[in-house]
């Protein structure tokens, strides 16, 4: 299962395990993380799952489609390293994933 490494707002950061093919969103969820709303569930309609992805892992990411991108722009601590963590699936090949979530709006 691959290892996923969260930061929380207080800066805290914990490793967790990941299971693949779960979404960043849920994996945070389900390990406890309460200041991850995640209000939708995962359909990409509500932005309250935005973290901030390390620069190592940027590029290895899928694209962001136009939703995601729309969500993020409302936003006021969106950067260059945000995603919505329900639309990243955990694989093998992100093992060591780093995200901090991200202020609340």
């Amino acid at each position: 299962m691959p290892e996923l490494i969260v930061v929380d707002r207080a800066g805290n950061e914990k490793a967790v395990e990941a299971e693949a093919g779960l979404s960043v969103m849920e994996a945070i969820r389900d390990n406890g993380f309460d200041e991850l709303l995640a209000l939708c569930g995962g359909c990409c309609s509500c932005a309250t799952c935005h973290v901030h992805v390390d620069e190592a892992f940027i590029d290895k990411l899928p694209a962001m489609d136009e939703d995601e991108d729309d969500l993020l722009e409302s936003s006021d601590h969106r950067n260059d390293q945000s995603r919505l963590s329900c639309q990243i699936t955990m694989t093998d090949d992100l093992a060591g994933l780093k995200v901090a979530i991200a202020p609340e709006d």
